[in-house]
């Protein structure tokens, strides 16, 4: 399938995400508006602000962007408020820098003539200022909104939606082909951004500031004043349905709704659309998809907060880096460790175990397993000083993972190069790096080829893969429980490393390998 091909077979996904995106962007830049150009002229005005201001944007706009949206959702949550909050503030600085610089860069005879015929200094401002420095202002607001576009693309890292969502997914699953279909809209949209907001430019700019045709009569003009009044209605207009459409997206008007949530890796995609199928196939509940959210924090968070219902998380995971106990390689003590204190403490309820393993586990390529006769990691240990090891960020920070790893067996690697999601086996497979770490279920693990080192000292925990709830959706939706565990027992480690593979390998959409499955076990109806 070429990609023209794949692009038409995912086209009704692509045009959703698209309209998301461009309603994420008009909202964070009119906000970013509305408060960048009156800074912009209070720092004109006050000068003894200016230096302040302009410091605090510019370290703002130092602040990487997924820092600050992770550091923003323990107070704004998941979704929409977070995502308009940091692009707002990542829009700021050009929208605030351009207003003050117009504003003083007017020529003083210019002022002083306003003065001179007995404006007061409001008049001044909006009938002389703002209409000479509308050019420069425009140019700052036409930089922030095409930096939008891109800004709300890493806002899908938190559920926003957008075309960041084909993005992130093609990363996590080395989709060329998605990652394609989310990139190249996005630049289509800047430059149509651009092209918008420079026409906008030029219907606002003062017509005596403009290149006027020396035949152009005063019936003309007034024609082209009144062309530029209904060009800006329409542009109102648009903006309003614009910020309705986004009030009301979140509204359900009645509807039983749950909302449910993954992490950003292919499996977490497929367990998110199977249990969101389903859901809805066996009740009249509408399911709200928040996938691809990051990290095992966010997805925690986000269900503590109720920004979402459900998400599937594992028993290992849990217990050592959500909950901070102590080691122990006992399945049972961490299942019900896991449980009681997710509902004591969180107010979470954690269902039956689904009923496959996806355990961390070391991966090499088939020469460096055969040059170095590697087995398991204690193998690995003796020349871990000769190879690089690449595992993923969450690993590389958690107490159950590096950490765990090299107290056990005492690793010390040439070099830590830690990378997310399916790149991981790009590195290695381009001979970036010697080791990553894997899940047990991955597909890509047959895909490349790698063979799998044993845990032969079991420095990991097991990670069982568990539905967690909040409390209140299951008081709310009791048949809930009894849907949910219709996977259990079905999801095996086989069934779930195939699923996995029809992605990762045979680029298959995760939404459609679950549906597929669904509907092959006799769950749902196709």
């Amino acid at each position: 399938m070429n990609f023209f091909e794949y692009f038409w077979s995912i086209r009704n996904q692509v045009l959703d995400l698209f309209v998301r995106h461009i309603q994420l962007t008009l909202i964070a830049v009119c906000i970013a508006v509305l408060i960048g150009v009156p800074i912009g002229i209070l720092i004109s005005r006050v000068k003894a602000l200016n230096k302040p201001i302009i410091g605090t944007v510019n370290v703002i706009q130092a602040i990487p962007s997924l820092a600050l949206l992770g550091f923003l959702i323990p107070f704004l949550g998941i979704g929409t408020p977070p995502a308009i909050f940091a692009v707002v503030v990542y829009s700021l600085l050009p929208i605030i820098k351009n207003t003050y610089t117009g504003l003083n860069n007017i020529n003083s005879e210019t002022l002083e003539a306003a003065r001179g015929i007995g404006m007061t200094k409001m008049q001044v401002l909006t009938k002389v200022q703002i209409p000479l420095a509308l050019p420069v202002i425009m140019a700052g607001i036409r930089i922030s909104a095409v930096t939008a576009v891109g800004l709300v693309t890493i806002a899908a890292f938190i559920g926003a939606g957008g075309l960041g969502y084909l993005v992130f997914s093609g990363i996590q699953t080395s989709n060329s082909m998605l990652i394609l279909s989310g990139a190249i809209p996005a630049c289509i949209l800047a430059l149509l951004m651009d092209f918008v907001v420079g026409k906008l430019e030029k219907v606002v700019t003062p017509i005596s500031l403009t290149k006027l045709d020396v035949n152009m009569t005063r019936e003309k003009v007034v024609q082209l004043k009144r062309k530029r009044r209904v060009t800006l209605s329409v542009i109102a207009v648009i903006l309003v349905i614009v910020i309705l459409a986004v009030g009301l997206s979140g509204i359900s008007f009645g509807e039983k709704t749950i909302r449910i949530g993954s992490k950003n890796f292919t499996e977490q995609l497929i367990l998110g659309n199977l249990y969101a199928d389903l859901i809805e196939d066996q009740t009249d509940i509408k399911v709200e998809r928040k996938l691809n959210l990051g990290s095992s924090s966010i997805c925690f968070e986000a269900l503590k907060n109720q920004e979402i219902d459900l998400y599937i998380e594992y028993t290992g995971t849990a217990y050592g880096s959500l909950l901070q106990q102590p080691f122990s390689t006992d399945t049972e003590v961490i299942y019900n460790t896991v449980r009681e204190k997710m509902r004591s403490d969180h107010k979470i309820e954690v269902l039956d175990q689904i009923g496959f393993n996806n355990a961390y586990v070391l991966a090499v390529r088939q020469d460096t397993a055969a040059k170095y006769k590697l087995n398991n990691i204690s193998d690995i240990a003796k020349v871990s000083n000769q190879l690089i090891f690449s595992p993923t960020i969450e690993f590389n920070n958690r107490e159950d993972g590096v950490i765990a790893m090299d107290e056990k067996y005492g690793t010390h690697f040439k070099d830590v190069v830690p990378i997310d999601g399916g790149l991981r086996y790009t590195a290695i497979a381009e001979k970036k790096s010697d080791v990553i770490t894997a899940f047990s279920t991955d597909g890509m693990l047959k895909t490349y080829d790698l063979v799998v080192l044993e845990d032969d000292q079991n420095a990991f925990l097991s990670y069982y893969a568990i539905p967690m709830f909040h409390e209140d959706t299951l008081v709310k939706y009791p048949e809930l429980r009894n849907i949910v565990s219709q996977l259990n027992g079905v999801l095996t480690d086989d069934v779930m490393r195939e699923l996995n593979y029809k992605v990762d390998e045979e680029g298959l959409p995760p939404e459609q390998v679950a549906h597929d499955f669904l509907v092959n076990q006799g769950l749902i109806e196709r």
